[in-house]
């Protein structure tokens, strides 16, 4: 019996979840088909990707940059691929009547509304964005709860998480272990972290990833968004998710069970394989990827430092108080790790102003994407208002010549 023809519209096309997901369609042309594209401010990027799978929709994000896009498919005889642009353009691609599936993959609250909406439309949605379920996880899961339709983790600890959970039921899960390589500070002493230069929380030591998630790497952060993460997709209390450090990144995720059994997925640590799962679910395909047992040799595990990356300790406060406590975390890390790429504040200031944004925050429900969205700009002023008090503290005026 031939397979089942999934139609996808994708989040982020341009991207690397974006790219991985478009090279596992090319691997299975029986099994997938791209309908709609939400490409980014990448024109090239995305005239080549309309050019190759001829989607029905592209999404840009600006309508200048939709304008040259029209003229360039016009002359290179796109004629069936419509251009749409901005904020409403990605919830079009993401609500396309033909698409069953949505990869969403845009980094950042960007994709929130869009990502939201395409549950809201009964599509099966593959999260590669923390950001969604770290914002609007309790929204977003409680819409997919209505819908009847499962809400697939494209990350790779969720993504284990989920194929642990496989080998039992909710109710019997005893604890969710999520393994982090611990970053390129593991063994850092926290007295040198006011000297770390950006080009050094740059260097991960085992996945290449873009700037922010790096940082967020190298600050623990994001492990702490996969906690909440976890809560949101699992409905599973802070108290039941616990990080485990684990250098080699071999182990991504483990489920414990009551009778203290427990499951471990470890696989190469390539991103098309959760794509692929989450794309397939609940069946299992044939692919090529395959892991060397023979790495199993050397295992280490231990717990985290939170004195040392109290980024983790935030993340889990957050969770435990809700509201816009985890709305805050997300927006705030994002404008200081922005003001740390650019040489603005230091490496130790990262929790600093986070948690300063945090406190200021609220605790009460927040009722709608468009409440998210507004404690999410709140956010961001204060941190960005917390980042220049710590330039302007930090920097010091040239001496001049007094003749």
């Amino acid at each position: 019996m031939a397979p089942v023809m999934r139609r996808i519209a994708i989040l982020g096309s341009t991207g690397s979840i974006g790219r991985s997901t478009l090279s596992v369609a090319e691997s299975y042309p029986e099994r997938f088909q791209i309908v709609a594209l939400a490409a980014g401010r990448n024109l090239e990027a995305a005239f080549e990707q309309a050019r190759r799978w001829r989607p029905h929709l592209l999404s840009i994000v600006s309508e200048a940059d939709a304008e040259v896009l029209r003229a360039r498919f016009k002359q290179a005889g796109l004629n069936g691929v419509e251009v749409v642009c901005g904020a409403a353009g990605t919830v079009q691609v993401a609500t396309h009547a033909e698409a069953d599936f949505v990869v969403s993959a845009i980094v950042g609250v960007a994709g929130l509304e869009a990502t939201y909406e395409a549950v809201k439309a009964g599509k099966i949605v593959g999260v590669a964005n923390k950001e969604c379920l770290v914002a609007a996880g309790e929204l977003i899961t409680a819409e997919a709860r209505r819908q009847g339709k499962p809400l697939l983790p494209i990350d790779s600890e969720h993504n284990a998480v989920h194929q642990c959970l496989r080998g039992g039921r909710m109710e019997e899960v005893e604890r969710i272990w999520l393994t982090a390589s611990g970053g390129p500070f593991l063994n850092t002493p926290r007295s040198e972290f006011a000297s770390i230069t950006v080009e050094q929380a740059l260097n991960h030591p085992t996945w290449k990833m873009g700037k922010r998630i790096t940082i967020d790497s190298a600050t623990l952060m994001n492990k702490g968004f996969e906690v909440i993460e976890a809560c949101r997709l699992f409905h599973i209390s802070p108290a039941k998710v616990e990080v485990l450090v684990h250098p080699q990144s071999t182990v991504h995720s483990m489920v414990e069970f009551v009778d203290g059994s427990i499951l471990a997925q470890f696989s190469v640590t390539d991103m098309r394989l959760p794509i692929l799962y989450a794309l397939t679910y609940p069946e299992r395909i044939q692919s090529d990827m395959r892991f060397p047992v023979g790495n199993l040799r050397h295992l280490d595990f231990s717990p985290p430092d939170m004195d040392k990356f109290p980024c983790l300790r935030l993340a889990y406060e957050a969770v435990e108080a809700g509201g816009a406590k985890a709305v805050a975390l997300n927006a705030a890390d994002e404008i200081a790790v922005a003001a740390f790429l650019e040489g603005s504040v230091g490496f130790d200031d990262i929790p600093r102003i986070i948690e300063d944004a945090v406190s200021a925050s609220n605790s009460g429900k927040l009722q709608s994407i468009a409440k998210v969205l507004e404690a999410d700009a709140e956010a961001r002023r204060y941190a960005q208002e917390r980042v220049l008090r710590v330039t302007n503290k930090t920097f010091r005026p040239r001496a001049t010549s007094v003749v």
